[in-house]
């Protein structure tokens, strides 16, 4: 499998690495343990002028890595429960960001099930930001490490879903960004049990 390079998410179109992301393998290997899923949902975030982007208001402690040139871990603490795994793109300067929403388990599944507090696999083990950041072992203290390896990667094994069955639609719980919230942002698998939102 080929470790895509940091070059490949400096790439300015955002919306599009979204798209191409779903099909990819996220991997992560912490502490020793390693899990991986195909990922099957994402949603693109455009920064400064997206209302729904965490970089909308401005610079903070907390959105400083999205300021980096692409390539790093965005990790934040939603609900004060889930670590939600997103991706920084652009080059620096340019707070462009994707998350994964959901993901098709594919290497370490009984550590995900013990991480998650499952006691068998279904489709809701990473169905969901928040189960592929349990999944997956994320936490905020992870926040800006490269994807390149080793903990943490994205790789393409040649895997394509066909071009009709990945779909776009707005994006899900953004309902406070105003128009923006009907930017058709968010890609999913068509019919794919692991997707987290209802078809819109």
């Amino acid at each position: 499998m080929r470790i895509l390079p940091l070059s490949w998410y400096q790439n300015p179109d955002v919306v599009a690495l979204a798209r191409d992301l779903v099909g990819m393998v996220l991997a992560t290997e912490f502490g020793g343990e390693r899990t991986a899923g195909r990922i099957v949902e994402t949603e693109a975030y455009m920064g400064a002028q997206d209302r729904a982007s965490h970089a909308y208001k401005g610079r903070t402690p907390r959105t400083e890595v999205m300021f980096g040139a692409g390539g790093r871990a965005y990790v934040y603490l939603c609900y004060g429960i889930h670590q939600l795994f997103n991706i920084v793109t652009n080059t620096g300067g340019i707070p462009h960001a994707i998350l994964v929403r959901a993901l098709e388990p594919l290497e370490g599944i009984e550590t995900m099930l013990r991480r998650t507090g499952k006691k068998s696999l279904d489709a809701s083990l990473t169905r969901g930001p928040g189960n592929v950041g349990k999944a997956l072992g994320f936490h905020t203290t992870q926040c800006g490490r490269l994807l390149t390896g080793p903990e943490l990667s994205i790789g393409d094994d040649g895997f394509r879903f066909p071009p009709g069955q990945v779909l776009a639609s707005p994006r899900i719980g953004v309902d406070y960004a105003g128009d923006d919230a009907a930017l058709p942002f968010r890609f999913y698998v068509s019919g794919h049990p692991n997707v987290s939102g209802k078809p819109r």
